[in-house]
C-alpha cells in the first residue's frame, strides 16, 4: 500500500510577533463587534476536531480602530428638527420611569410591575400613565426596555425551606410579612390558601412588568469604616450576608446614560422621519402597536405533543449551513455576535481507502453493508487491522467521528466466526459510550449467521446482580469500565477465569481519557489484568485502543499497558463533510455601549439554540459544569415559550452526571433515534458517543482546555454532511482572550499526555489489590508494578513461609475498595421530589457536591426546573425538595476549615528545626446563608440560615510556623493571615515540578477578607500552619500530596526562590497569588511569606528590610492566627525521615521517631568503618 499522509494539527510552536507600543496603546478600548468586522477564511483541510491543521487564506492587514454608534451614550445623535409637544411629554416620562426602577433596584422584594410603579411616575408626570404611552417609549429604544407580561409567580422572591413550613405542607397561610404576591403563589396556587393537591392547581396569573435592560447597577458595599458604599472587591460567594448598596453617584451616573441615550433615540427617529417625509406622531403611534403587551393565552386545553412526529414547525430538511449562518447575521436581534477573524470554514475531504491482507467472511461483508453501507474501508481502517492481524498491539490516533470503532469491532467479530469461546472486553470511560457502542455491535451480529444469540452485554454498576451471572458464564463480549474492572472483575479471578483464559482482545477505547493520575490507577489496573490472565495460562491478549489527536500516543499507549510491539495509525482517509467554526461572543447588555457589561451568556446560548433547532438544525449544546446544564435547559425553555413554540420543549432534553440510570437510558435512546432536536449535556457526551445525526455543536463558555474544544466540535457531522461549531464566549478572562485571539484555537499546539508510575500511594494500593486477586512475588511481578515493588512489599505487606506477599489487614476485606481510581466518593446524598407527596428520588449527589448544592430555602435545578430545597438533613443524607416556579437561584456563602487530625509521617527540613507533616485532614465545610439572585445576577434578597456543617477526610501535608516567624510579622505589622496565605499559594504553585498534577488536584485552605480584615474579635481563630490536603480520592485521598511530601525541602527553597526573584511589590500570579483561590487573593502578604518561608528553611531573615506595616492592601486586623499545636500520631509510633543527597543521588534515612505523647528519640547512625 503506498505511505498515505494527511495533515495534523502540528506541535510546533506558532510564534507571533509582539505588537510595538504604541499600536497596544491604541487597542487598550473594546472594539465593538459588528457585522462587517467579522470575516469568513475558507479552509480547504479536514474537520477541526484535533485532526488537521487549517490553512488560512492570506488578508491585508487593516489596522484597529475604536467606532461607536451613533446612538452610544459617548456620541449622541442631534437634531435640529423642533420636538414636537408630544416627544417632550415622552421623554418627560422615560426620565420618570428611569428614576423609579433605578430606585426599585436598590430595594428588595421589589418588581417594577407596570401596577407598583404606575402612581409614582404619575407622581412626578402630573398625569396618567397609559400602557400605549410606556409602548411608544419602548418602541423608540426596544433593545434597551423589556414591557412584556410575565408569569407572577416568576417575580416571586419569598418563597423559603424550611422556615415556610406553616404554608408549604399545604395549610392555610398562618401569616406572611412581605408585600406583593402570595408567598406561595409559585408553589401550589394563586392565592396562598389553595392546598397543594393536584386538582387545586390553577395557571398562574400574569402581571405586566416593566425593566431596563441595557446595563444594571454595579453592585457596591459599605466601607468598613465610613459607611459609604465602594467598589465591591470579592467574589459574591465570598460576601458578606447583605444586601448590596449603591452610591447616589453611581445611581445618577446610570439614570443619565439612559437618559441620554432616549435623547438621541428620539433625534434618531426624527431626523429618520424628516429624511422619508413623515409624520413622527403617526409614525411612533404605528410603530408602537407592536410594543403593546398582550397577555398569554391560556394552553389548558392544548393538545400533548405527538412524540412520534416532528412538531410541524420545524421543517424536516434543513438549509445549508452556510445559508443558516447568513439568515441568524440578518436577523434583528443579530448585534455582531462572531467576532473578528472568528468564522472559519473547513473543506470537506474526499475518502482514502485500503484493503486487507485476509479474507472476510461474507457474512461478515454483508453485515457491514446492511448496518453501515459499508463495502469498502478507509485506509487507516484497512492498516491497523492488519498490524492487529499479524500480531500486534494497535493504537490508532485520528480525528473524532473517523470510524475507529470498526477497527476492533471487525477483528472480535473476525475471531468470534473462527473460534466460539473468544471473549472480547471492551473497557469505555463512560456508560454512554459503552451503551452506544453495544447498540452497534449488536447490531452487526443481527446479519451473522450463528452469533445472531452471542451474548453481548453491559456490565457496569447499573447491571443487576440476577444477570451478573448469565454475562460472566455465558457473555463473549462484555462492554465495562475501569472502575467495574477493579472493582469486581479482578478481585473475583475464580469467577471469572474461564472468561480470563479465552480473552483475546482488550479494547479500550478514548485511551486520551486515562491521564493524569485516573491515568496511573487504569496503568496498574490493566498490568493487574495482564497478570492475571498470564496466571492462567492466557499470554496472548492483543490490546486496541483509540484516541482524538494528541502529542504523544505511542508513548502514553505502552505506558498504560506496559508493553511493546506496537504500531500507530496516525493518518486519517476518513471523508469529511464541509465544517463551518464560530466564534460567538456574548453581546453587551447595550450592544452599542461596552461600558454596560457583558450580558446573559445562557440566554444568549439558548437563543441561538432555539434558532438553530426551530430551522431543523439537531443541535448538541455542551456546558462546564452541572448547574450550567440545568440552567441552559431552563433558558432554552424559557426561549421557546417566548417565541411561541411550547411544542417544541419536549424535543429538548438536558444528559449530566447524577441522573437516575432508567432516565440515562431513555435519553440515549431518543438521542439515538433521532426524537430529540436539542441535547444540552456536560462532558458525559463528549467523548465518542454516535448519538445519531447531529448538525451542530455549541460549547456554552471555554472548555478546560483546547483539546477538550477540539473533541466537542467533532460531535457534528458525523454523517459526513455539512455541520456548524459554535464556541460562545462567556465573560470570564480566559473565554474573552479565544474571543479577541481566535487564531490560537486552530494553531495551538496539542498537549501531551502524562501518567505518573511513580506515585507509591497509587503503587501500594494497587500492590495490595494484586496480592489479594493472587499472592505477590516482587522479584517475578516486577516487570506489571516495577522496581519498587519489592520495596512495598516488604514494608507494607504480610509476607508467608514461602516467600510471598499477601494483602494486609488494613485493607481488607476488599482492598479494590479502599482504593478509589476516581474523583468519585461512596457517599451520596439522595434527592428526593415530595411535590404532591410523590416522594420520588429525582438524581443522586456526592457529598462533596451536596454542599455546594443543598440547604434549606435554596434552589436546586433538575432538568431546567426549580425545586426548593425543603428539608436537608446531612445524617441521613437526604434532601427533599419541591416544585417552584421561580425565575431565580440562590449562591450560597460559606466558610471552610481544614485542620489535620493525626500525624503518620513525618519529614525534617535539612539545616532546620522545623518539621513537615503527612497525615489524615478533616474538612469541615459550613454553609451560613445565601443571596437568591436573578438571571440577570442581580441581588434580590439575603437569607441566613443555621445549617449543620459538612465534614469531609482526605489525606494531605501541614508546616506548623516558628514561633520567631510570628513574633516577626507581628512586630513589622505585616498581616500574619496574609503572610501564610501567600506561602501556601507559593508553594502550592510549584507542585507539578514534583508530581504530575492538574490545577486544583491539592488545595489549601485560602483566607477570606471578610474574616481576617475585621476590626471585631473572631471566634475562629486559625493555627498558624500552611496545609495542603488531596481535593480527590476521599478519605485515602489522591496521592499527589504524598509525593509532593518527599520534596517539600525543595518545594520550600523553590518557592522561596520564585518570590524573591519576582519584582512585584504586593505579590502576583507569578510569586504568591493563585487562580484557583475562592477568596481572589485579597488576603496577601508578600513580603510576610518570605518571611515564613525563611523561618523554616532556618535561613537568616533581614528583618530591616522588611516593610512596616500594615500593609495596603493587607491591613491588619484584629488577629485571627495563633500559634499552632502540634498533631500527633495515634497509638503508634512515626519514623522522622530525614534527605540527604550522595553522588548527586537523593537518599532518605530515618532519623528519629515520634510517638503518641509527643516524644521525640533520634536514631543515631554507626559511621562505616574504613577499609
Amino acid at each position: 500500500m503506498a505511505k498515505l499522509q494527511a495533515a495534523t494539527v502540528s506541535n510546533q510552536i506558532v510564534r507571533k510577533r509582539k505588537r510595538k507600543d504604541v499600536e497596544a496603546a491604541d487597542c487598550h478600548s473594546p472594539a465593538p463587534e459588528s457585522e462587517s468586522s467579522s470575516s469568513t477564511t475558507a479552509v480547504p483541510t479536514k474537520t477541526q476536531d484535533g485532526g488537521a491543521k487549517p490553512r488560512r487564506t492570506p488578508k491585508a492587514k487593516q489596522p484597529q480602530t475604536l467606532t461607536r454608534n451613533a446612538s452610544s451614550s459617548s456620541s449622541p445623535v442631534t437634531s435640529t428638527i423642533p420636538w414636537p409637544i408630544s416627544f417632550q411629554s415622552l421623554e418627560k416620562t422615560h426620565r420618570a420611569l428611569n428614576l423609579i426602577f433605578t430606585f426599585c433596584c436598590t430595594r428588595k422584594h421589589l418588581a417594577t410591575t407596570f401596577d407598583t410603579i404606575k402612581t409614582a411616575v404619575e407622581g412626578h408626570t402630573k398625569r396618567s400613565l397609559e400602557v400605549e404611552e410606556v409602548a411608544r417609549i419602548v418602541a423608540l429604544r426596544p433593545d434597551g426596555m423589556n414591557f412584556s407580561y410575565v408569569d407572577e409567580a416568576m417575580l416571586q422572591v419569598d418563597v423559603r425551606g424550611s422556615e415556610r413550613d406553616d404554608t408549604f405542607k399545604g395549610g392555610r397561610a398562618k401569616s406572611w410579612h412581605a408585600a406583593g404576591p402570595p408567598p406561595d403563589a409559585s408553589v401550589g396556587g394563586i392565592t396562598g390558601d389553595e392546598g397543594l393537591g393536584a386538582d387545586e392547581i390553577e395557571e398562574g396569573k400574569e402581571v405586566l412588568l416593566f425593566e431596563f435592560i441595557d446595563g444594571d447597577l454595579k453592585r457596591q458595599v459599605a466601607h468598613k469604616k465610613t459607611g459609604e458604599p465602594v467598589k465591591a472587591t470579592t467574589k459574591l460567594r465570598n460576601e458578606d450576608l447583605k444586601m448590596p448598596v449603591f452610591s447616589q453617584k453611581q445611581m445618577m451616573g446610570l439614570i443619565e446614560k439612559r437618559n441620554s441615550k432616549f435623547t438621541s433615540a428620539i433625534n434618531a427617529f426624527l431626523n429618520r422621519c424628516q429624511a422619508e417625509n413623515l409624520d413622527p406622531d403617526e409614525t411612533l403611534r404605528t410603530e408602537a402597536e407592536t410594543f403593546i403587551p398582550q397577555p398569554s393565552v391560556s394552553r389548558s386545553t392544548t393538545p400533548k405533543p405527538d412524540f412520534s412526529t416532528l412538531p410541524a414547525t420545524i421543517p424536516k430538511e434543513r438549509q445549508s449551513i452556510s445559508q443558516i449562518i447568513k439568515e441568524l447575521q440578518d436577523s434583528e436581534w443579530y448585534t455582531g455576535q462572531i467576532v473578528p477573524d472568528g468564522h472559519r470554514v473547513f473543506d470537506p475531504q474526499e475518502a482514502i481507502y485500503g484493503d486487507l491482507c485476509f479474507q472476510l467472511s461474507q457474512n461478515l461483508v454483508n453485515a457491514l453493508y446492511n448496518t453501515k453501507n459499508i463495502i469498502q474501508l478507509y485506509a487507516h481502517q484497512a492498516e491497523a487491522i492488519n498490524n492487529l492481524h499479524n500480531g500486534n498491539h494497535v493504537i490508532v490516533s485520528t480525528s473524532t467521528s473517523s470510524g475507529k470503532s470498526l477497527i476492533y469491532q471487525i477483528p472480535v467479530l473476525h475471531e468470534l466466526e473462527r473460534d466460539h469461546n473468544t471473549r472480547a472486553m471492551y473497557i469505555f470511560p463512560t456508560k454512554a459510550l459503552a451503551q452506544d457502542q453495544r447498540r452497534s455491535l449488536k447490531e452487526m451480529m443481527r446479519f451473522m449467521t450463528g452469533l445472531e444469540e452471542t451474548i453481548v452485554e453491559t456490565f457496569d454498576g447499573d447491571t443487576s446482580f440476577v444477570d451478573r451471572n448469565l454475562i460472566r458464564e455465558e457473555g463473549r463480549i462484555i462492554f465495562t469500565n475501569p472502575d467495574m474492572l477493579h472493582i469486581t472483575i479482578l478481585p473475583q479471578e475464580e469467577k471469572w477465569r474461564t472468561f480470563l483464559k479465552n480473552l483475546k482482545y482488550v479494547v479500550v477505547d478514548e485511551i486520551h481519557v486515562y491521564n493524569g493520575l485516573f491515568g496511573s490507577h487504569v496503568a496498574f489496573i490493566m498490568r493487574r489484568l495482564r497478570r492475571i490472565c498470564a496466571a492462567v495460562g492466557n499470554r496472548h491478549i492483543k490490546f486496541i485502543s483509540c484516541s482524538a489527536t494528541v502529542a504523544n500516543p505511542m508513548e502514553h499507549f505502552k505506558t498504560i499497558f506496559g508493553i511493546e510491539n506496537v504500531k500507530m495509525t496516525d493518518f486519517d482517509g476518513s471523508p469529511s463533510g464541509r465544517k463551518e467554526f464560530l466564534c460567538w461572543n456574548t453581546p453587551y447588555k447595550d450592544p452599542r455601549d461596552p461600558g454596560s457589561g457583558r450580558g446573559d451568556t445562557m440566554a444568549e446560548a439558548a437563543r441561538l439554540f432555539c434558532q438553530l433547532i426551530l430551522r431543523g438544525v439537531r443541535v448538541i449544546a455542551f456546558c462546564r459544569i452541572r448547574k450550567g446544564c440545568e440552567a441552559l435547559v431552563g433558558a432554552v425553555k424559557t426561549e421557546l415559550t417566548n417565541l411561541e413554540r411550547p411544542e417544541c420543549m419536549a424535543r429538548v432534553q438536558g444528559y449530566r452526571g447524577g441522573y437516575t440510570p432508567q432516565d440515562r437510558r431513555r435519553i440515549e435512546s431518543e438521542m439515538f433515534d433521532g426524537k430529540l432536536m436539542g441535547i444540552i449535556a456536560t462532558t458525559a457526551l463528549e467523548l465518542g458517543v454516535d448519538i445519531g445525526s447531529l448538525d451542530a455543536v455549541i460549547t456554552v463558555g471555554f472548555p478546560y482546555s483546547i483539546a477538550n474544544l477540539r473533541q466537542q466540535s467533532g460531535r457534528a457531522g458525523r454523517r459526513n454532511k455539512d455541520s456548524l461549531s459554535v464556541l460562545v464566549g462567556d465573560c470570564f478572562p480566559t473565554d474573552q482572550h479565544y474571543m479577541q485571539n481566535p487564531d490560537e484555537i486552530f494553531t495551538k499546539p496539542n498537549c501531551e499526555l502524562q501518567v505518573d508510575l511513580q506515585n507509591l500511594l497509587v503503587l501500594e494500593g494497587h500492590l495490595q489489590c494484586a496480592a489479594y486477586e493472587m499472592p505477590l512475588r516482587p522479584d517475578e511481578d516486577a516487570q506489571y508494578f516495577g522496581k519498587n515493588a519489592q520495596e512495598l512489599a516488604e514494608e507494607r505487606m504480610i509476607k508467608d513461609s514461602l516467600g510471598f506477599y499477601h494483602c494486609h489487614d488494613r485493607f481488607r476485606p476488599v482492598p479494590s475498595k479502599y482504593v478509589c481510581i476516581r474523583d468519585t466518593e461512596e457517599d451520596h446524598f439522595a434527592i428526593v421530589n415530595i411535590t404532591h407527596g410523590q416522594n420520588i428520588v429525582l438524581e443522586e449527589l456526592e457529598a462533596s457536591r451536596a454542599f455546594f448544592t443543598l440547604y434549606d430555602g435554596g434552589i436546586f435545578l433538575h432538568q431546567g426546573n426549580t425545586y426548593i430545597v425543603k428539608e436537608f438533613n446531612p445524617e441521613r443524607k437526604i434532601a427533599k425538595v419541591e416544585l417552584v416556579k421561580v425565575d431565580w437561584t440562590t449562591q450560597q456563602r460559606d466558610f471552610t476549615d481544614i485542620d489535620p487530625v493525626e500525624t503518620e509521617a513525618i519529614r525534617r527540613i535539612p539545616k532546620s528545626l522545623s518539621r513537615a507533616f503527612y497525615g489524615q485532614i478533616r474538612i469541615q465545610q459550613t454553609v451560613f446563608g445565601f443571596f437568591k439572585v436573578d438571571k440577570r445576577r442581580r441581588i434580590l434578597d439575603a437569607v441566613e440560615v443555621d445549617n449543620p456543617p459538612i465534614i469531609l477526610f482526605s489525606k494531605g501535608m501541614w508546616l506548623d510556623v516558628p514561633k520567631q516567624a510570628l513574633e516577626i510579622l507581628v512586630d513589622r505589622r505585616l498581616n500574619v493571615a496574609g503572610a501564610i496565605h501567600a506561602a501556601e499559594h507559593a508553594v502550592l504553585s510549584l507542585m507539578p515540578n514534583f508530581v504530575v498534577s492538574m490545577p486544583g488536584d491539592v488545595r489549601t485552605e485560602c483566607k477570606a477578607p471578610q474574616k481576617e480584615f475585621a476590626q471585631k474579635e473572631s471566634s475562629r481563630k486559625r493555627p498558624a500552619r500552611l496545609t495542603f490536603y488531596d481535593a480527590k480520592g476521599g478519605a485515602s485521598g489522591s496521592g499527589i500530596s504524598v509525593k509532593a511530601f518527599e520534596f517539600i525541602d525543595l518545594l520550600l527553597k523553590q518557592a522561596l526562590r520564585r518570590v524573591e526573584a519576582c519584582h512585584c511589590h504586593e505579590g502576583c500570579i507569578e510569586c504568591v497569588t493563585s487562580e484557583q483561590c475562592k477568596h481572589a487573593n485579597e488576603v496577601m502578604s508578600k513580603a510576610g511569606s518570605e518571611v515564613i518561608l525563611k523561618s523554616l528553611l532556618n535561613m537568616e531573615i533581614d528583618i530591616d528590610a522588611l516593610p512596616m506595616g500594615p500593609e495596603e492592601f493587607s491591613p491588619a486586623g484584629i488577629e485571627t492566627v495563633v500559634l499552632a499545636t502540634q498533631v500527633l500520631p495515634r497509638g503508634r509510633m512515626v519514623d522522622i525521615v530525614g534527605a540527604t543527597t550522595e553522588d548527586g543521588t537523593r537518599i532518605d534515612r530515618v532519623v528519629g521517631h515520634l510517638d503518641e505523647d509527643g516524644v521525640e528519640e533520634d536514631v543515631k547512625i554507626k559511621a562505616e568503618p574504613e577499609d
